[in-house]
């Protein structure tokens, strides 16, 4: 088995998790107007991120229908409007089917050039686990708020399949 079904395995699992997040969360707590911390945001940035790391160069990335390039404002700008869960699941599904290809179509040149944006730079494929612990880092956030907030979080998935 190769390594890439391994990756994929908890990578989805991660995007799974964001998933039951979103699907989780109650409008009322959706949008709170705390602007940075509103639950809509995180996933949000979460999602812009996840889609820009899995662009091999940067500089060719091409945002997913309205989302923007707000967060790439060195001022960390909030983006125009809410997203809606139904744009934000369709933003995942997005990234989740971006997410697999990317793994799966690698080439050995692709998996031993660099990334580089700003001041990251790494081999693009350590950028499949750095990309995937933000995804489960703001996760943890996500479900932090709803076990506050609702009292219910969902589970820990353990892998993707």
């Amino acid at each position: 088995m190769k390594i890439n079904n391994y990756v994929w395995s908890q990578f989805g699992a991660s995007i799974n998790m964001l998933e039951n997040a979103i699907d989780a969360c109650p409008e009322n707590v959706w949008n709170q107007q705390k602007e940075f911390s509103d639950f809509w945001y995180i996933v949000y940035h979460t999602l812009f991120w996840l889609d820009f790391y899995l662009t091999e160069n940067p500089e060719k990335f091409v945002p997913f229908q309205s989302i923007g390039l707000s967060e790439l404002d060195p001022e960390g700008i909030m983006p125009d409007r809410e997203f809606s869960k139904e744009e934000l699941k369709a933003y995942l599904n997005h990234c989740r089917i971006k997410c697999k290809e990317t793994i799966f179509n690698q080439s050995e040149l692709q998996e031993n050039s660099d990334y580089k944006f700003g001041t990251l730079t790494m081999p693009f494929y350590e950028l499949f686990f750095y990309n995937m612990r933000h995804v489960q880092h703001h996760v943890a956030q996500l479900n932090l708020l709803l076990r506050q907030q609702t009292d219910s979080a969902p589970k820990w998935v353990r892998r993707n399949g």
